[in-house]
């Protein structure tokens, strides 16, 4: 995977910060959700032994994102699962964009992952998405 993300100790003091970056929104969001699974657990503990297929729609690509990593949150609470890696498609139409996922994972077994922090919800402080030629920036607060 190309994507990439810096965890941010100095933006949220009781709270989880990450900068994502990808050369598309494509990878941006890939990278967000990496940082998100990052968070939960170390992902090079978790096995791929299950896939989720997630479809969100949205008027505006900040939206669309926090949708999308909400969702991840969603799934970890309500199906027990944790995932190491997603594949993401987004597609701007005229007035909403729309994003197929598949994320690849495991329920969730403490006596062989590396549980992380319990991630309880993806904040709308500080939350903001930038799309440049060639280069996607997000910024998003965790609320653990």
């Amino acid at each position: 995977m190309t994507t990439s993300f810096t965890f941010l100790p100095d933006i949220a003091i009781a709270d989880v910060a990450f900068e994502a970056h990808g050369k598309n929104v494509d990878e941006l969001f890939e990278a967000a959700a990496e940082a998100v699974f990052e968070t939960m657990v170390d992902t090079s503990t978790v096995e791929k032994k299950m896939e989720r297929k997630i479809s969100v729609t949205a008027d505006t690509l900040e939206r669309l994102l926090y949708d999308f990593l909400s969702e991840i949150v969603f799934l970890k609470d309500t199906d027990s699962m944790v995932f190491c890696t997603a594949k993401v498609h987004v597609k701007e139409n005229k007035k909403t964009f729309a994003l197929e996922a598949t994320l690849t994972g495991d329920s969730i077994h403490p006596e062989t992952q590396a549980l992380g922090n319990d991630v309880k919800a993806i904040t709308m402080h500080m939350f903001e998405v930038k799309k440049d030629k060639g280069a996607c920036t997000a910024r998003v607060v965790i609320d653990i």
